[in-house]
């Protein structure tokens, strides 16, 4: 699995997930800096990391998304390459146009950092085959702007289309508002675009995914990434 991540300034979050995905597939990702215009040759999967680019201050995503990569990142998805976005990067991917909806202030007005329990909605797509529809899984949050929304007919399809792959739940996979730590329209954590190749979520995967980490469980989506390709060869 050839990956590249992208780099925006200020960003401090990004090599957390290059460590994840050589670790996982065994192959060095691509730095990508934002000013870029291309993204490396052969490229499968784009990774567009959280880590607060530009300070984290107001909308911080809408100017990333106006970064000349992403450009790059559009004609890549639109020719059905893989992308993922994780906080910041969802919040740029909805920004950019890539996905529908928009991340606003946690709905008590403060940051959140602390591990979460998702509900895994689906596990017949290139994100989650590696874990099972309807599993819980842990995986840490730090965002103070996570609170998806989106209009009510963009809601019905993201819902009416499965396009909701990851939920806020309780440890025991409920839905339930005192674990919907942000306040998310539906619980929604992550969701994916019309074609199912772009995926942007708040939850940060890559920081669970060895043991000394205390938890495993942000594991599997990398995992089933790298099997994807590997049935694709």
């Amino acid at each position: 699995m050839k990956s590249a991540v992208l780099v925006f300034p200020g960003i401090n979050r990004e090599r957390d997930m290059a460590r994840t995905l050589k670790l996982v597939s065994g192959v060095e990702p691509a730095m990508v800096w934002h000013a870029e215009h291309a993204l490396p040759a052969g490229t499968d999967l784009v990774v567009v990391p959280g880590g607060f680019s530009y300070g984290d201050y107001l909308r911080c995503g809408a100017i990333a998304a106006r970064a000349p990569i992403m450009d790059a990142v559009r004609a890549h998805a639109a020719k059905g390459g893989l992308v993922l976005g994780v906080c910041n990067g969802f919040q740029i991917l909805c920004e950019s146009g890539l996905l529908p909806g928009v991340l606003m202030r946690n709905q008590q007005l403060k940051f959140i950092c602390r591990d979460v329990y998702l509900r895994v909605e689906r596990s017949d797509t290139p994100f989650t085959r590696g874990y099972n529809a309807g599993q819980v899984i842990r995986v840490p949050v730090a965002h103070g702007e996570g609170n998806y929304i989106a209009d009510g007919e963009t809601i019905a399809r993201l819902e009416g289309e499965g396009r909701v792959l990851f939920r806020y739940s309780s440890p025991d996979g409920f839905i339930d508002p005192d674990w919907n730590h942000n306040g998310a329209i539906n619980a929604i954590a992550g969701i994916v675009n019309d074609k199912g190749n772009v995926l942007g979520m708040m939850p940060h995967p890559e920081n669970h995914v060895e043991g000394i980490m205390g938890c495993t469980d942000g594991r599997g989506l990398f995992a089933g990434l790298v099997h994807h390709f590997e049935k694709a060869a």
